[in-house]
């Protein structure tokens, strides 16, 4: 059981990340004013002192805590450390995002006594408009006797009851949702502006340029430092990933990384070999959403490493090694200000076992690596965000055994030879969304769509690509894509991509799926609907005899046996409309022709537009 300390935003969060497990878990709030949708969670109401939150952790069995509380929830975040020590729980702080460099303009104070303190030393009087939440409105209630004050709250009715019972009047507060941040800066010409440093989640950045750009001074309350014992993510894949390592029976099926993260992953340690002459075992990738992801790294002679682990959603690359060289290249002069201006350029490369892009329709153009554009983008952003070289560097990325695996995947279709390709768009593989197998159709289809064919032929797999090739001889090998089990998202793209004639090849039991809705025909998602047959069967005049037997049979494919030869026309015709039914609002600028097929036999049915 895992209890989950919330009322926040990175608490709504963590409630849609394990509500995605299907176990029961607990979500307890101060007030219970967050509208949080449980389905598998059990919501909690009233602050917890250390000493009833160790005896409803024994009770309940509660086996992990995640502390995704506000930053500046001091007494709470002790209450979880201590209640952790009593029961030796783990911990996951589940953190905001906060900016890596802060203007210097503004005033940081460790404390409100310190704020207050400063201000009525030698106090110039004027406006404060005070952002930093109803329960500070007492403690600041002193520079009332030099400034006018003025505090910005959530309109709830707990907080206009705590701000009145702390002192303030009506007249004195404003409230979010009601104006924006500049609005309420223009409306009340605060000359002091007080802020705490809530991260993005928090707005504090917003509220900050708004006061900047206006000439307001800024005075900041600095974030208090949480127990050293928690365990930091700033997303949901993070906390998924630790929930998956303390937990491991929580999720039904574990998530991984894409090669462009461990790919990046080996380059950064391997920047910070060269640049700082540290060894680290683990580095923070930065994914593309602005997460930061742990990853263990390994090194060799020049170079560093990562073994792949793709979780349960494992691919041809799982366990290899991703290798990352960073070299200097020549350069006319250093960069004497990286943090200000971070334009030192890092070329990337194709080492071993990296395919070489020979076709149009990809990331790059032929003779390129077949490194994609988001892990380049990875690499670059990761080494010069957190190590701002001054000189320009060459990342070689390499995968050993990497010309073998390639055989395995769709590189040889699209053009991709020698090697296997560096992907991912978001950094993560999740095991219930087979966004790797999405991503692969959809740089096929960009390849059957730059090759010039007029016309795209998609296929389920291998047990048909030969003899849909024989269909369409006189097309290319990249106009032949496969799509699995993914009908619908293939059509999809296929529409995206301006696709003009494409024609859809299907066997007979995903068809029968197909007809009655299913566009992802995996046996997990799909079910072959045994009256939708019949019906079929009924509307092709089938004997009541034939459509007997296929109201009992169990495997779609055994329709080729049970229906009789001169009644298949007939049938192929009637399940072919329903599939275009499905099908044809998915491709709508496109002519799509469909072909119930069955190689063993060389049968096939015709559905034209």
């Amino acid at each position: 059981m895992i209890l989950v300390l919330g009322g926040t935003t990175e608490g709504r969060d963590t409630v849609a990340t394990l509500e995605q497990a299907g176990k029961p878990f607990f979500y307890s709030t101060k007030q219970g004013e967050q509208d949080v949708p449980l389905h598998h969670g059990t919501p909690l109401c009233g602050a917890m002192t250390a000493e009833r939150m160790i005896d409803f952790c024994r009770q309940e069995g509660v086996r992990l805590l995640v502390d995704a509380a506000h930053p500046y929830a001091a007494r709470l975040h002790q209450t979880v450390a201590e209640t952790a020590e009593a029961l030796q729980l783990p911990v996951v702080r589940y953190e905001r995002h906060y900016p890596r460099h802060y203007d210097e303009r503004i005033e940081w104070f460790p404390s409100y006594e310190a704020i207050v303190e400063q201000l009525l030393v030698s106090p110039q009087g004027g406006t404060v408009l005070a952002t930093t939440g109803v329960q500070s409105i007492g403690r600041l209630r002193p520079l009332e006797a030099c400034y006018t004050l003025h505090y910005r709250i959530l309109r709830r009715d707990s907080s206009v009851a705590s701000a009145l019972r702390q002192g303030a009047t009506i007249d004195q507060l404003c409230y979010y949702g009601e104006q924006t941040d500049a609005e309420a800066l223009d409306a009340l010409h605060p000359d002091i502006l007080l802020v705490k440093d809530s991260g993005e989640s928090g707005g504090f950045a917003e509220k900050v340029d708004a006061a900047l750009s206006r000439g307001i001074r800024v005075i900041a309350l600095r974030r208090p430092a949480l127990p050293t014992a928690f365990r930091t993510v700033n997303g949901p894949y993070g906390l998924r990933r630790q929930v998956e390592a303390l937990l491991p029976d929580f999720y039904p099926l574990h998530s991984g990384l894409t090669t462009g993260t461990y790919a990046t992953a080996a380059s950064l340690a391997s920047a910070v070999r060269l640049l700082q002459g540290q060894t680290p075992n683990e580095v923070s990738v930065t994914l593309p959403d602005g997460e930061d992801i742990p990853v263990p790294v390994q090194y060799g002679d020049g170079y560093a490493f990562c073994v792949k682990v793709s979780g349960d959603d494992p691919d041809v690359t799982n366990g290899v090694e991703i290798r990352s060289r960073v070299r200097f290249t020549p350069s006319d002069e250093p960069n004497d200000h990286p943090e200000t201006d971070p334009s030192v350029p890092i070329s990337i490369e194709g080492g071993e076992g990296i395919g070489c892009i020979t076709l149009n329709g990809l990331d790059y153009p032929p003779g390129e690596a077949a490194i994609n554009r988001v892990p380049r983008q990875m690499i670059r952003n990761n080494i010069t965000n957190r190590l701002h070289p001054r000189q320009p560097l060459c990342v070689e990325i390499s995968v050993p055994c990497g010309a073998e695996l390639a055989r395995r995947t769709f590189n040889p279709r699209i053009g991709i030879v020698g090697g296997i390709s560096i992907v991912g768009s978001s950094g993560i593989i999740m095991p219930f969304s087979n966004d790797s197998f999405v991503s692969s159709i959809h740089r096929c289809m960009n390849v059957a769509k730059a090759s010039g064919a007029d016309r795209v032929v998609i296929n389920s797999g291998a047990k048909s690509a030969d003899f849909v090739r024989t269909l369409y001889p006189q097309l290319p090998p990249q106009a032949f894509v496969e799509y699995g089990n993914f009908i619908g998202e293939t059509l999809r793209i296929a529409d995206e991509l301006g696709v003009q004639c494409l024609s859809l090849c299907i066997m007979i039991g995903k068809a029968a799926k197909l007809a009655a809705g299913y566009l992802d025909t995996h046996s997990r998602v799909a079910t072959v609907d045994t009256d939708l047959l019949v019906r079929i069967g009924r509307a092709a005049g089938l004997s009541e005899d034939t459509l007997t037997r296929i109201g009992q049979l169990t495997i779609a494919r055994d329709l080729w046996n049970i229906v009789p030869p001169e009644c298949m026309p007939a049938f192929a015709k009637e399940m072919l409309r329903l599939c275009r039914q499905v099908c044809a609002p998915l491709l709508p600028h496109g002519h799509l022709t469909i072909h119930l097929i069955h190689p063993p036999i060389q049968a096939v049915y015709t559905d034209l537009p």
